[in-house]
């Protein structure tokens, strides 16, 4: 593979004009095509296979005019201290915001509160529910405009008027701004780290063309493999977070190359042919981790791990082409002023060691104390995840100062916690001898679990063959004792069949959002058992042995499990909540761990790949396990360091905005990121590799036989290129080269 790539990279370098054009133009057409494609569709949310999903499925057929998914908004009015909605003034304001209400664009229908039964007991308040003809993604903003102006002429008689639903306009908009400030502080990161424009400025480049091409594809592919909008959010992320690590890795060698004294063109293709292949390695542990998310078996989780995947492949392969292409257009001005003096020879005084080289030694002199102060800290931090709870957010984890979060409050306080969770319990009567009584029975068998503060009268469909009771919990959607309240509806179901033969299903978004969490959290060791399996055979194959795979995913399993530990800390206990400026401590979101152990997986194995295959590299050149580890922090430590540093800053970006959700997204990825590439790589590895010495790779060898030699530290390439001799130890250029 090195001896391929190796001629790649020289063919790109001195084609450079061809390869760049042929990008720029595959970008290009990638956005005109994503530009005049069909609008994406709506998110799916579907989980095949569930309780819930059943209900829902069963719904639409049997109830086809009550199963269209129009957008919904509910409109809280409550009446001035001391006043009643049931007052004149109260009924004019109420009976003027209906017809307000009524009268806006794409309205379906609005219930009067006093019609529908929609006013609290002690007659301060009460909710009018507006169904819209569309759904949210097609509401358009006269619809929404309209809906608030109805909402602020009602303030304006003194009456307090809220808005919840997904009808409401988001008053939190991404933007951008997160990815803006992570690109910003990559910038500065890379122009430190290579003390020059243009090789900071090639990563970033490579970057945005890959990332640009990913998501380009997706818009343009979404109509015809139903791809939602939200579909590239993760590609996004990822893809951002690859591209820049591979451009970066490659740059770093060219210029490590240059320093030896090679010529631009020869540097490029020992670049690409060395670290080029430990890129190619790294980007598969990335797809194998994001596609396989399809374990999980929830669409939109699948189609966002392989568009993401996809994005990483494009990732590669604009490392290993334009890359190397821009190399050629830049040649030595890669380098900095200071490092093209020392190449050129013009500095004598030997440079003082890096701190990558002065940190691997003292590792090396210390490896016992270094390992058991990052395992003891890691597992002390970890220690809070084992009281996880997922959940999905709702609108009572919204900021305290929007309007849906008001809505949800009054609610709440009107009319129970349990009311903006209901319950949909269908009954399939169809088995049964008499419809009516069962339903009926259905109804007082939940009345009499005690956990229920209503159950609606059943609502049969136009054939008399399904009924839909509303079940309202006593307590919140993400309280503990509805989801008990829904398990014990279910329980009921095997009695009820066995009785009357009609089957009973509990739905709804709180039923929904239970059954999510709980597919998540089934999914999770298969999910972590499937990735790390197959990266450690990947893994196997690049380092040609047994131990040091496994500690790379032990490695990461402690990193992961630290990473939870703080968001649980932070986002469900409640600590430091008001550093990161957490409203509403609970529930961690169901997706958050899946998400976050697909995205870091990738980053760790890419840090893991780059630092080590050095380290290997060396090692198999002649070098002692000891010497082979300084070789690998003096070349790769900073590298990596300053990769970790990008990926940091563009999760931490996340953290500044106000969706609790998106900060314990940013959080969480950052902190892990944090633990994995500075507590886990720059320590634990050095420590174990130090205490294991040469068994650290050692390889049985029945299976040294049986597994193909991909040659990524590129023995087969040295020796067709006539090297004889590697030094261990880093040369004075290369120590001048910055790398």
């Amino acid at each position: 593979m090195a001896t391929f790539l190796y001629r790649l990279g020289r063919r790109a370098f001195r084609r450079r004009g061809l390869v760049a054009l042929l990008w720029v133009a595959i970008l290009v057409g990638a956005g005109v095509a994503a530009s005049t494609a069909p609008a994406p569709p709506e998110d799916s949310f579907s989980m095949p296979g569930t309780e819930s999903q059943k209900a829902f499925d069963l719904l639409d057929e049997r109830f086809p005019a009550a199963s269209a998914e129009g957008a919904t908004a509910r409109v809280v009015i409550r009446a001035p201290e001391g006043g009643k909605i049931s007052d004149p003034a109260g009924k004019a304001t109420v009976e003027e915001l209906v017809t307000a209400l009524g009268n806006g664009p794409q309205v379906a229908s609005v219930a009067d509160p006093f019609e529908a039964d929609a006013v609290s007991r002690d007659g301060t308040t009460a909710y009018a529910s507006v169904t819209y003809e569309v759904n949210s993604m097609e509401l358009t903003d006269q619809a929404r405009e309209a809906l608030t102006a109805a909402t602020d002429d009602a303030r304006s008689d003194g009456f307090t008027v809220e808005t919840g639903g997904d009808a409401v306009m988001a008053e939190q908009e991404m933007g951008g701004t997160a990815e803006l400030i992570g690109i910003g502080v990559a910038a500065v990161v890379l122009l430190l780290t290579f003390g020059s424009l243009v090789a900071a400025g090639m990563p970033l480049l490579s970057a945005i063309i890959g990332v640009g091409i990913g998501i380009s594809g997706i818009g343009a592919l979404g109509s015809t493999l139903e791809l939602s909008a939200t579909t590239s959010t993760l590609a996004m992320m990822i893809g951002l977070a690859v591209a820049i690590d591979y451009a970066l890795f490659i740059v770093s060698r060219y210029r490590a190359e240059i320093s030896e004294g090679r010529t631009p063109e020869e540097a490029a293709g020992r670049a690409v042919g060395t670290a080029g292949s430990a890129v190619v390695f790294a980007g598969l542990t990335v797809i194998v981790a994001l596609a396989g998310l399809a374990v999980v078996n929830i669409p939109i989780l699948t189609k966002m791990g392989l568009a993401a995947a996809a994005t990483v492949g494009i990732a590669v392969l604009i490392a290993l082409t334009m890359t190397p292409a821009l190399l050629g257009f830049a040649g030595k001005k890669a380098l900095s002023r200071k490092d093209r003096r020392a190449a050129a020879g013009q500095r004598t005084v030997p440079a003082k060691p890096k701190l990558g080289t002065r940190w691997a030694r003292f590792v090396l002199r210390r490896p016992v104390t270094v390992l058991l102060t990052a395992v003891i800290g890691l597992g002390a931090v970890a220690v809070p995840a084992t009281s996880l709870e997922l959940g999905l957010p709702d609108e009572g984890s919204s900021a305290p100062d929007t309007t849906q979060r008001k809505a949800y409050d009054m609610l709440s306080e009107s009319f129970g916690a349990g009311f903006n969770g209901p319950l949909m319990v269908t009954v399939d009567t169809r088995g049964a001898d008499d419809p009516k009584a069962t339903a009926e029975t259905v109804g007082k068998e939940i009345t009499g679990l005690g956990e229920a503060a209503a159950v609606t009268p059943a609502n049969f469909n136009e054939q008399g063959d399904t009924a839909v009771l509303t079940v309202v919990p006593r307590t919140g959607p993400s309280d503990a004792a509805t989801e008990e309240l829904v398990k014990d509806i279910r329980s009921l179901s095997g009695g009820i069949k066995a009785e009357t033969g009609a089957t009973v299903l509990v739905t709804g978004m709180t039923a929904m959002t239970i059954d999510f969490s709980q597919t998540l959290d089934d999914a999770l060791v298969p999910y972590l058992a499937l990735v790390v399996g197959l990266a450690f055979l990947l893994l196997m194959l690049v380092f040609r042995s047994v131990l040091v795979p496994l500690k790379a995913a032990l490695g990461f399993l402690l990193s992961v499990a630290a990473a939870l530990g703080a968001v649980v800390a932070v986002f469900q206990w409640g600590w430091l909540a008001d550093v990161f400026g957490v409203d509403q401590p609970g529930p961690i979101m169901s997706m958050m761990p899946i998400f976050m152990i697909g995205v870091v997986f990738g980053l760790a194995m890419d840090y893991e790949v780059f630092l080590v295959t050095r380290m290997r590299e060396a090692y198999v050149h002649g070098s002692s396990a000891a010497e082979s580890v300084i070789t690998g922090f003096t070349h790769g430590g900073r590298v990596v360091a300053a990769a970790a540093i990008i990926m940091i800053s563009v999760f931490s970006g996340f953290i500044m905005e106000n969706d609790d959700m998106i900060k314990m997204m940013g959080f969480g990825l950052a902190i892990a990121v944090l633990f994995d590439a500075f507590v886990v790589r720059m320590a634990l590895v050095p420590a174990v590799l130090a205490l294991l010495g040469t068994k650290a790779w050692w390889l049985p060898k029945w299976l040294d036989r049986l597994l193909p030699n991909v040659d990524v530290e590129g023995e087969k390439l040295h020796e067709e290129l006539g090297d004889t001799t590697t030094s261990a130890e880093p040369t004075r250029e290369s120590e001048a080269a910055g790398v």
